[in-house]
């Protein structure tokens, strides 16, 4: 295992630890897969990348979702009804609530910087003051125009 592999996985364990969850196998596996890819992932492409044969669905079904219910990661439905999870780390440049741009031809989800809502005369709508809201943008990525 590299040096960075190492510092990947002792990030991981202080986070479950920081959330009073054990450090199992799966996990760490999850969390280095979504650290590494730096995106969000669906449970699908989580499968298809870990070792086969060593993590069955269910496991990592469950990995996911009680990562998500301790916020270690995020799970989002980008409007195609598809749950996608991204890995929320502390230094990473975006901020939790980040826009994405979804590719409508090969569903590849590319994280964008934060971007500001306002209304043409500059003002926030009061409405918007306290929402939670999440900005999906969609079209066809530059692999698939």
């Amino acid at each position: 295992m590299s040096d960075h592999q190492k510092d990947i996985q002792a990030e991981a364990r202080a986070l479950l630890n920081s959330q009073g969850m054990r450090a199992t196998a799966q996990r760490l596996a999850v969390m280095e897969l979504l650290h590494e890819r730096a995106m969000p992932m669906t449970h699908e492409e989580v499968m298809g990348s870990l070792t086969p044969g060593i993590y069955d669905k269910a496991s990592v079904w469950r990995v996911l979702s009680d990562l998500a219910g301790v916020d270690i990661v995020r799970r989002m439905d980008l409007g195609d009804r598809v749950w996608r999870y991204e890995l929320l780390r502390p230094d990473h440049a975006v901020t939790a609530n980040h826009p994405h741009f979804l590719c409508e031809a090969c569903s590849t989800v590319t994280c964008l910087p934060p971007l500001e809502v306002r209304t043409l005369d500059g003002r926030v709508p009061a409405a918007l003051l306290d929402a939670r809201f999440q900005i999906r943008i969609s079209g066809h990525c530059r692999n698939c125009l």
